[in-house]
């Protein structure tokens, strides 16, 4: 048998696949959002956020109005664009006619928008947390175009404004391209105070629900997620993720579950810790009596002891 005919069965086969009447058997065209488009949004919205750190090089404009004026007008027509579209996904405009939609999707834009100026308010305190947080970093510039956990918080700060307007998809594909890129996974329905730091980050969940107070610092592989998820969908609005108090330091490969886990001001948890009550302000959570062990020959013996907790361990990451 020849490869064109090989290709042809395939394809006879595939057909025939295909109308097994499957979720993803189905095909809307021009009726998804392109995540490409999302994505070049989300990048252009970096270039309005960090005017001088982000140059964009297709506009050939030499004053910081026009650069911004320019990259406004694009995201605006691509916004409501990519809005017009996941708007069908919600039950107030599934059978709404074209003109309804456009006319709500500008309106959801500008609205989002007018955000913006809120957003950096508490970007520039995310940047000041990781600056005053973290002695490897020597300069603002540093922290601004390298630092993964300060990418994420500012994806996941333009999301949960498209989030709070109601808008589906958009947020989410904004949050999973951060943690694409980052190895950091935060919902868009969570909601961040000011002074925001995320030290290394890789292997961080933050659910929907969580809400996270002012001065907050959290290492890598943490998880602020839900006690259980066997309710699926009948869980859906509820509160199933943590909420974390002010001035709280969570490190790495701690797990904080359930909607009712308060963790209270000024708070420490140590690694690896697993929580799933609320923490009282103040205290100090850590696993009791770790133990280091050691092989070691004869000649080089090595004592064997439990891991001393002194007040210096909190801070030794």
């Amino acid at each position: 048998m020849d490869i064109a005919k090989k290709i042809n069965n395939l394809v006879d086969n595939l057909m025939e696949d295909f109308g097994g009447c499957k979720t993803i058997d189905e095909v809307k065209l021009n009726e998804y959002p392109e995540k490409e488009a999302i994505v070049d949004i989300l990048e252009k919205l970096l270039k309005i956020v960090y005017p001088g750190y982000y140059r964009n090089k297709s506009y050939k404009v030499y004053t910081v109005k026009n650069n911004i004026s320019m990259m406004l007008e694009d995201v605006i027509f691509n916004l409501i664009k990519q809005i017009s579209i996941v708007l069908k996904y919600s039950p107030e405009y599934e059978n709404a006619d074209s003109e309804t939609i456009a006319e709500k999707a500008e309106k959801l834009t500008f609205a989002f928008l007018e955000k913006i100026p809120k957003i950096r308010e508490y970007i520039e305190t995310d940047v000041q947390a990781a600056f005053d947080g973290d002695p490897s970093a020597y300069n603002k510039d540093e922290i601004i175009c390298t630092y993964p956990g300060l990418f994420a918080t500012v994806t996941n700060r333009l999301a949960h404004e498209l989030y709070l307007l109601n808008i589906p998809l958009i947020p989410r594909i904004m949050t999973e391209y951060a943690h694409s890129q980052t190895g950091i996974d935060i919902h868009p329905g969570t909601t961040i105070g000011k002074y925001f730091f995320i030290d290394h980050g890789t292997g961080i969940v933050i659910g929907e629900t969580t809400v996270i107070g002012n001065h907050v610092k959290i290492y890598q592989g943490v998880t602020l997620g839900a006690l259980s998820t066997r309710g699926g969908q009948k869980l859906k609005n509820k509160k199933r993720h943590p909420t974390i108090m002010d001035n709280v330091t969570i490190y790495s490969g701690a797990s904080i579950l359930g909607g009712e886990t308060i963790v209270g001001k000024d708070v420490v948890v140590g690694g690896n810790a697993f929580i799933t009550t609320s923490i009282p302000e103040g205290a100090k959570v850590s696993i009791k009596n770790q133990e280091l062990m050691y092989n070691y020959d004869s000649s080089h013996p090595v004592e064997r002891k439990e891991l001393e907790l002194d007040e210096s361990w909190y801070y030794n990451i």
